[in-house]
């Protein structure tokens, strides 16, 4: 199950669950499109893989599965990227398709 993070580990933008502008990669490292898109440019810098947009866990308990009983996480990671490491990073992956790295 998702852990949906609260926050953009680069920026500490506030990411609640209802969020269109959560990504996360494979690991759940959670960005904004912001910083995906202009400074990331859909690189991880944690991993290397790429981005997608996180889903949103629902509210409604119509299926037994929902934000009451499943709360979305309340663990902030906030580690702005090293630009000098990131480019090592950015350089081997930024022209490579995220499901062929």
């Amino acid at each position: 199950m998702l852990e949906i993070r609260p926050t953009c580990e680069n920026c500490n933008k506030p990411l609640p669950n209802d969020s269109d502008e959560a990504m996360i990669c494979s690991y759940e490292c959670t960005f904004c499109k912001n910083c995906v898109d202009d400074i990331l440019q859909n690189v991880c810098p944690n991993c290397g893989g790429g981005f997608e947009k996180r889903p949103t866990r629902p509210i409604h308990c119509l299926t037994g599965n929902c934000v009451e009983k499943h709360p979305v996480g309340t663990r902030e990671i906030y580690k702005p990227i090293d630009k000098h490491k990131f480019n090592e990073i950015l350089n081997a992956f930024k022209g490579i398709e995220p499901r062929k790295r």
